[in-house]
């Protein structure tokens, strides 16, 4: 079934009277409201980037399901969340400045996000959790707490990033504790840092790990925001970070190749010492990074390195990468 909304009509009336397989099609406008998907088979369309935007207003769904790890008055753009619920497409409209996520999945199969802007969203731009076959694409996520567009204790599937543009986030692109994610053709500029794949385990949170990712043809460049500096303010729960396009933490099976590292520089401190940084996360009870495959990546112009190798050599695999000074100066692999 397909339903028409227009300015001034409830988008949650529509989707709750159309139910599982609808197309609901919005029209070019404002629209003060959040909504929450909770059929499966559902496609949310707007008129494109800028043209369909929500915001915040009264329409708030009665009984939508909190954002994780944030409190009951936090409200996200778009929620999508039910049990069994799958195939849900979101495209083409803009989700500007609520206080939770732009757009937040929850437990979700075959979930896509198309062409949307997250804007100014106070914690997560697009935040994706312990869902499958995660697509996001051609999606814009500036202005957030923590990440711009974030697959967090995603299971090991066919996950795919690509065409996304973020900035002025803590996070760009995050890769928390998910696997089989491929992460190609991004471009994440102005953050604390580009893109991050962590394993670390939580106490009360599922299984983590990041293993059998790529992360291709990525253009990761002035990131130099500081994070994690302030409390309640960018990035708070994590620890100081600036100035970083790439960091591998504790990850398995991950190839890096053909991704441009550029003018990467700290405003602040950081825990991370180099535009592009490898260590383990054993001491946080995820795992020494293994067996990773980084090859023909360009990193250049970063302050105060271009790389940091904080792993086991031996257990990695480098091969045709150009930088202008890192640590150690001599690793194979790496040409200065």
């Amino acid at each position: 079934m397909m339903r028409s909304v227009a300015p001034g009509e409830s988008i949650q009336r529509a989707l709750d009277e159309a139910g599982p397989g609808a197309r609901i099609v919005l029209a070019e406008g404002v629209y003060a409201e959040s909504v929450w998907i909770r059929h499966s088979g559902v496609t949310l369309t707007g008129a494109g980037l800028g043209r369909t935007v929500l915001v915040p207003g009264d329409g708030v769904p009665p009984d939508v399901p909190s954002l994780h790890d944030a409190t009951a008055d936090v409200v996200s753009g778009v929620t999508v969340y039910g049990q069994a619920v799958s195939d849900v497409r979101v495209e083409g409209l803009t989700v500007r400045g609520f206080s939770g996520a732009g757009v937040y999945a929850h437990s979700v199969d075959r979930v896509t996000l198309h062409e949307v802007a997250a804007e100014d969203n106070g914690v997560w731009g697009v935040y994706l959790r312990e869902s499958t076959a995660c697509r996001v694409t051609g999606c814009r996520a500036r202005g957030s707490q923590y990440g711009g567009a974030a697959l967090s204790f995603c299971p090991l599937s066919d996950h795919l990033v690509a065409g996304n543009e973020t900035h002025d986030n803590a996070f760009g692109v995050f890769i928390d504790n998910s696997s089989g994610v491929r992460a190609v053709r991004n471009t994440c500029h102005g953050n604390a840092i580009g893109m991050m794949l962590l394993n670390q385990v939580y106490d009360g949170e599922p299984d983590g790990g990041v293993t059998d990712c790529l992360i291709a043809g990525n253009d990761l460049h002035g990131n130099g925001l500081a994070s994690g500096a302030e409390p309640d303010g960018l990035g708070a729960a994590g620890p100081p970070i600036s100035g970083v396009g790439l960091a591998l933490i504790g990850t398995h099976r991950v190839v890096v190749v053909d991704n441009h590292i550029h003018d990467n520089h700290p405003s602040g401190e950081s825990v991370m010492g180099a535009a592009f940084v490898m260590s383990s996360s054993q001491g946080w009870g995820g795992d020494d990074a293994l067996d990773n495959h980084v090859s023909w990546n360009r990193v250049h112009g970063n302050t105060p390195l271009d790389y940091l190798l904080g792993v086991d050599l031996e257990r990695q695999h480098f091969a045709a990468n150009t930088a202008d000074k890192g640590d150690p100066s001599d690793a194979r692999g790496w040409r200065l």
